[in-house]
């Protein structure tokens, strides 16, 4: 019996696939769990349309995350902290600091997580950061520290 696969199912398949499983393993374990449905030409139908939807939401995230990338490129973002002495900082710059300074400047939201800093900020200058936007986007921005 062929069977549309509504969740992953071990040595079977992933969420999505179509597949060929006996008549008794699917009447008796897939089906009345609703790990799948039967393989009919409606749900065949169904699982198309999702899938180009699905693929359709994807390429408008990866476009999303390529203008926000763009905007991203070209700023330099000032932040301003207490220093001691020979320009040493109290502490370091976070990712969490870069963030809110991005939205309260620039009015652009980037997740924390998302900000990689390679190694701590802990004296005043340029440096250059990167922000993972998507897995197949990557935008460099510079932040420049300067003393209060």
């Amino acid at each position: 019996m062929k069977v549309i696969l509504k969740a992953d199912v071990k040595s079977h398949g992933k969420k999505g696939d179509v597949c060929e499983v006996s008549d008794g393993y699917a009447r008796n374990y897939l089906l009345p769990k609703g790990l799948a449905v039967e393989a009919t030409p409606g749900n065949l139908k169904n699982l198309k349309a999702k899938k180009a939807a699905e693929e359709k939401r994807r390429e408008e995230e990866k476009q999303e995350a390529q203008n926000l990338a763009n905007k991203l490129n070209s700023l330099t973002i000032d932040l301003f902290t207490k220093t001691g002495e020979g320009g040493r900082l109290f502490g370091s710059i976070t990712n969490k600091e870069v963030a809110e300074s991005l939205k309260e400047k620039y009015n652009i939201e980037v997740d924390r997580r998302k900000i990689e800093i390679k190694e701590p900020i802990k004296a005043l200058g340029t440096y250059t950061l990167q922000a993972k936007l998507h897995p197949e986007v990557t935008a460099e921005f510079k932040i420049n520290v300067k003393a209060l």
